[in-house]
């Protein structure tokens, strides 16, 4: 069988609208995982009485396996459609939802968002949908799920889908190239084949719509650029730094810097999925083995490129930003921690250069708040890997957190080289 076009997708949305139990369907519908292993954790969710958990329990159940194991790439999972071979990168629920939805879905090239037809988008649903687009992903899904817990009902469906629009429309995505699937994660319905419980609908399965998705292009004619997710030791190998390759190609007996530790070391293997592999692409999640580097040397943050074109330290950038959800305002001075790839590094506001507010100019430049889209200077308080997001897009873009809560997003324009 010729190889699968990869792809990697998050399925985000709020906690209680149904996430682990659409993840493990889908699973289940696409052969991920062997059936016998549903039926034991169904039998063992009905014992202890929460029968309707099971598909989530399925979930829990798969990580605390997959804990026992030593394994790298704890939180991906994979499945294949007739078409692609996906990799779900997960996005936890409750905590650090938003920290690691900024690292996750930096990397993703699809999500799928999910919105219970019970409640309809929440203010949660809203920072998905921000941080999604914010963060570059190009192509999205609409679940409405629950819609067993509406009886079907259309209106229901519909009411979801105008709040929903509305949420996608204000961060400028446009709705009639996404598909609002009404779904039942939990019976099932509209996932792999059309629902007679839904003869009104017309569009997509849910997995006809993954596989109408496009590949996006790999930018393989520009420099390597691998941030650095974690690091390991492994006993008989050596240091084996993880992480995503965002841009170029990654190749044994390559010579990379790693940026802004500044550690130069030689690529001996890469591995992905426990395979070695003879060179890794954009998107791929990799673990690749470097001489000449201690695991001390080098740490989560840091950015691999080639020697002769390392990825740029800033001692100032200039950004685009949205205030998203600021309890006051914004002014010069402001010191937030930014999350830009796997880095989180506190920057200072030194200059708001210009700013929009409703659509119009502001005169005023003495501060910012919720709403508003302006031109910023930002010095970061200690050495950062930012790149402008025309030249590298995935190391330009960055959400912007205080207070335990995503404040602000944004992109990288220009840097100002430390």
């Amino acid at each position: 069988m010729a190889e699968k076009e990869h792809m990697n997708l998050v399925i985000i949305g709020h906690v209680d609208h149904g996430k682990s139990t659409l993840t493990g369907r889908i699973l289940l519908e696409t052969g991920a995982i062997d059936p016998h292993i549903i039926e034991k954790y169904k039998k063992e969710a009905e014992e202890k009485g929460k029968g309707s958990f099971y598909f989530a329990w399925v979930m829990d159940g798969l990580k605390e396996e997959r804990e026992r194991g030593v394994t790298i790439d704890v939180a991906h999972k994979k499945f294949y459609t007739d078409k692609y071979y996906f990799t779900v990168i997960d996005a936890p629920g409750h905590r650090d939802f938003v920290k690691n939805m900024i690292t996750g879905t930096s990397q993703a090239d699809a999500a799928i968002i999910t919105c219970s037809a019970v409640e309809g988008p929440q203010a949660q649903t809203k920072e998905h949908v921000f941080l999604a687009t914010t963060l570059g992903v190009k192509q999205i899904i609409v679940a409405i799920n629950k819609m067993d817990a509406v009886k079907y009902d259309e209106a229901k469906y519909k009411e979801a889908v105008e709040g929903m629009s509305k949420l996608l429309k204000m961060v400028g995505n446009k709705v009639e190239n996404i598909p609002f699937i009404p779904v039942s994660a939990y019976e099932g319905d509209n996932i792999k084949t059309a629902s007679p419980n839904t003869a009104w609908y017309k569009g997509p399965t849910l997995i006809g719509a993954l596989d109408s998705l496009t590949v996006p292009e790999k930018h393989t004619d520009k420099p390597l650029r691998v941030p650095v997710q974690d690091v390991y030791t492994i006993t008989g190998i050596g240091t084996v730094p993880v992480g995503r390759v965002e841009t170029g190609t990654l190749k044994p007996k390559m010579k990379v810097v790693f940026m802004p530790s500044n550690k130069v070391g030689e690529v001996k293997s890469i591995e992905m999925h426990h395979e070695q592999m003879p060179q890794a692409l954009p998107g791929d999640n990799v673990g690749f083995n470097v001489g000449g580097i201690a695991k001390n040397d080098i740490k989560r943050g840091d950015v691999a490129g080639p020697v002769d074109n390392p990825p740029a330290v800033a001692k100032e950038f200039t950004a685009q930003i949205i205030v998203l959800n600021h309890p006051s305002v914004i002014t010069v001075g402001y010191t937030p921690v930014f999350h830009v790839h796997t880095a989180q590094v506190a920057c200072q506001f030194t200059e708001i250069i210009s700013a929009q507010r409703a659509g119009k100019k502001l005169d005023d430049l003495s501060f910012l708040k919720n709403g508003d889209n302006a031109i910023v200077k930002l010095k970061p308080a200690k050495p950062l890997v930012v790149e402008s997001a025309k030249d590298f897009p995935p190391l330009g873009r960055f959400a912007i957190r205080d207070m335990g809560q995503t404040v602000a997003a944004g992109v990288c324009i220009s840097v100002d080289k430390a």
